[in-house]
């Protein structure tokens, strides 16, 4: 995609956890992880942000987990917590986030050993692309708009200095 009306961010952050997962009816022991997570957002090129803010809020989300048993902790004490179903969760509070942010989560992908990563990809979904075209069409008229009134202007001037 052409990135002309957009800006993407790469993100890495780091969650020391541990969990537990089971297979087959048997439980696994709990074990720690330093999890990796690459988040790729994108924003309206017009609505620039320091990375700091975009950071703040996305650690936020991991605070409660960081240096806990992710088995204890809402929503993984009900859902068994595999590298897919803790990509899949935070995936969708990071996308509700930045969406609070007016940014568009395009990638999240999570790791739990250098040799491990699961990877979602929203670029291809209908939300996504609704969020991009919305973005986009608000982007264009505020364009319209900046050389509509520049025309006024000049417009304005030019008939002020033939008076």
């Amino acid at each position: 995609m052409d990135n002309k009306l957009f800006r993407e961010y790469q993100f890495k952050f780091y969650l020391n956890a541990g969990h537990s997962v089971s297979f087959q009816g048997q439980k696994g022991d709990t074990h720690p992880h330093t999890w990796e997570f690459l988040i790729v957002i994108l924003i309206r090129r017009e609505n620039f942000r320091e990375y700091h803010v975009f950071e703040k809020a996305i650690e936020n989300c991991f605070a409660k987990y960081q240096n806990g048993v992710l088995n204890d902790i809402e929503p993984f004490d009900t859902i068994i917590p595999t590298l897919e179903n803790i990509v899949d969760c935070f995936g969708q509070s990071i996308r509700r986030i930045i969406g609070e942010m007016e940014g568009i989560l395009c990638r999240i992908e999570g790791s739990e050993t250098p040799t491990r990563r699961y990877n979602i990809t929203y670029e291809e979904e209908p939300e996504y692309l609704e969020e991009i075209e919305r973005f986009s069409e608000k982007s264009v008229s505020e364009i319209l708009d900046l050389l509509l009134d520049s025309i006024l202007d000049s417009q304005k001037e030019l008939h002020e200095s033939i008076s």
